[in-house]
């Protein structure tokens, strides 16, 4: 596939054009204190995963609205009693779910605690899912999939309830008596990268303990360039909706504006490992690197970061390449 995007040196300097809107704290403020109010009431069940190195629970908690949101919680089952590990909050990309028990223990493997957070209403393409969304609205418009779900209003829009649910995952992976509630690091790849640098975003100043975030070819990021720019994917819903309902750019943009990842890195304070593909037409790379070139910048101290970027991938990203990177990457930090 021939390059479609910027040239690196471009990327490296690339700005969004994104404007957030004047009440975007106060919108979130007010969005996560309502959640916040409703118990968390998260509960760890333990469950045969037919492997002898790790101990895995069925996880649930209350998300947006109080509603219950599904996890795993993966150990290593030759942990010392008493220890508190530091643990790895994953999130999934978009359609799919927190999979089987056993599907995915990665992190455990490597020493961690692992929690997987599963994603409201998908789970319906790639690995499977068991978390509802019920609020969807008979009367709601909106073209097939997710992207335009609630979207006439960012009190209904369909990413307000999971970047909720993505917050109060944190809240409930700390909550376990085998987690170090002060090193928590978030990850996840495409939808799993947003929802990574939202709930970063959201927790800066909010939560402590997240000491960082490592979102790989993010998804989420940059609205106005990735619905003119993006082919493959989710994008293409919002273009195909709005290719159907003409009149209705302005609108969306100012609702999807309030969403917008580039908006939330900003206010990321933990040192962050972002990855992008040259030819992702997924994801494009300059949407992702709108995004990191913009993360922490709107804090006092500014937060270390770094870009691993695979000028010749597609949405595949790094793959195992970048897992090492991340398997180092948390190594160093918390050997730091």
């Amino acid at each position: 596939m021939p390059q479609f995007d910027l040239p690196l040196e471009k990327l490296q300097a690339y700005q969004s054009a994104a404007v957030e809107p004047a009440d975007f704290d106060a919108f979130w403020d007010a969005t996560i204190s309502e959640a916040r109010g409703l118990p968390l009431d998260a509960s760890f069940t333990a469950v045969d995963n037919l492997l002898t190195v790790i101990d895995s629970f069925d996880v649930s908690f209350a998300g947006f609205g109080g509603d219950r949101v599904l996890g795993w919680l993966h150990l290593p089952a030759n942990r010392t009693p008493g220890e508190k590990l530091p643990v790895v909050v994953q999130y999934i990309g978009y359609s799919g779910g927190r999979g089987m028990v056993q599907q995915d223990t990665a992190w455990a493997q490597a020493g961690y605690a692992h929690f997987i957070m599963d994603t409201r209403g998908q789970g319906y393409g790639g690995l499977l899912g068991d978390t509802p969304d019920p609020h969807v609205s008979a009367g709601d418009v909106a073209h097939p999939g997710l992207m335009t779900r609630g979207i006439a209003s960012r009190d209904s829009y369909y990413y307000r309830r999971t970047y909720v649910d993505a917050f109060r995952a944190i809240e409930a992976a700390q909550s376990h008596p085998d987690v170090d509630a002060a090193r928590v690091i978030l990850t996840g790849i495409s939808q799993g990268g947003g929802l990574a640098i939202a709930a970063a975003g959201l927790a800066a100043g909010r939560l402590d303990g997240v000491i960082a975030t490592m979102p790989d070819v993010p998804f989420l990021q940059d609205f106005p360039r990735s619905i003119d720019l993006a082919v493959r994917g989710p994008y293409p819903e919002i273009a195909a909706f709005l290719k159907r309902h003409r009149a209705s750019y302005a609108d969306c943009l100012e609702v999807l504006n309030y969403f917008d990842g580039v908006h939330l890195a900003r206010r990321c304070t933990a040192p962050a490992l972002y990855s992008a593909a040259g030819q992702d037409d997924v994801c494009p790379a300059s949407t992702v690197y709108g995004s990191f070139n913009g993360y922490g910048t709107q804090t006092p101290q500014k937060p270390a970061k770094d870009m691993v970027y695979y000028r010749f991938n597609n949405h595949e990203g790094g793959q195992e390449h970048q897992w090492l990177a991340q398997l180092r990457y948390v190594a160093d930090l918390l050997a730091g």
